[in-house]
């Protein structure tokens, strides 16, 4: 029994090394960000059963994302969509910033309907998320909003307005 763990363990190892060579210098950094493991499922997920194809960075298979060309990051992660049950509408379009954390759940909707006319969608700024931002579990954030850099928005929270990190030190005392 002892044998074959070693055997198993040497085999991955190895495997991980020829991921890293065969790979293009992108797909390394991200592979390295989240691990091999958790990338050659997301992989698989992704590439071989056709969840969530069109999404060109790893993807979490409870997630939803659409518009993904609508979507502009700064640098990678962030990975909208990586966290598990996420719901990403880059309808209007979606800016992150670098350094971006967004916890599961979290729902970043960009795009509102008509009010007459439900099968059509209003036209709205995109969503800005500013560097360093934190993004708590199932907090959604709805079109035309913008966050400053060092924004932590609460599990929960639901955002129509934009806001900025020096807004908490204005507020509250």
């Amino acid at each position: 029994m002892q044998w074959i763990k070693f055997v198993l363990r040497l085999q991955f190892r190895i495997f991980e090394k020829l991921v890293y060579v065969i790979l293009p210098q992108s797909t390394r950094k991200q592979v390295q960000r989240i691990g091999v493991k958790y990338w050659l499922q997301l992989f698989f997920i992704q590439r071989i059963l056709r969840i969530n194809s069109q999404v060109p960075w790893p993807c979490h298979w409870s997630s939803v994302v659409n518009n993904s060309k609508k979507i502009y990051m700064k640098t990678f992660p962030p990975f909208p969509g990586l966290g598990p049950g996420q719901y990403i509408q880059a309808l209007n379009g979606i800016h992150i910033g670098s350094n971006v954390r967004m916890g599961p759940g979290v729902k970043l909707i960009s795009g509102n309907h008509n009010l007459e006319d439900y099968e059509q969608h209003v036209f709205a700024e995109p969503i800005v998320i500013g560097d360093f931002c934190w993004l708590g579990a199932d907090a959604i954030i709805l079109p035309g909003v913008k966050l400053g850099n060092h924004v932590i928005v609460g599990a929960g929270a639901v955002v129509t307005k934009s806001l900025r990190a020096s807004h908490f030190l204005e507020v509250g005392h």
